[in-house]
């Protein structure tokens, strides 16, 4: 089975490729071999790489897994944190309807 092409925005890509950078720059600051890491996260090297370049490909559970070799683990609890989008709705008090109106018949 061949793999799908994921297609992210620019912005998208270039977070992801800082997220992977980060975790390599982690890596190397712990003094910890690619093999290292890998081993302990239960993936293959090829596929640590492929996180530390960021690539969308890479399931966010195996990202977690070097997140958590590195003891970085409580850095995720950090995304969509502050939503600062969803307060300012919730502060508007937008009223949502739970479901589409029933279409009418042509009659």
């Amino acid at each position: 089975m061949a793999k799908r092409k994921i297609i992210l925005l620019p912005k998208s890509s270039r977070i992801l490729s800082e997220l992977g950078g980060n975790i390599k720059i982690a890596r190397l600051r712990r003094k910890l071999s690619s093999e290292q890491v890998s081993e302990r996260a239960n993936i293959s090297r090829p596929t640590l790489t492929e996180i530390e370049k960021g690539a969308p490909t890479v399931s966010i559970g195996l990202y977690f897994s070097v997140l958590h070799v590195l003891g970085l683990e409580k850095d995720f609890l950090l995304l969509a944190k502050d939503d600062v989008l969803g307060r300012k709705l919730q502060d508007a008090k937008i009223n949502t309807q739970r479901r589409a109106p029933k279409r009418m018949s042509d009659e």
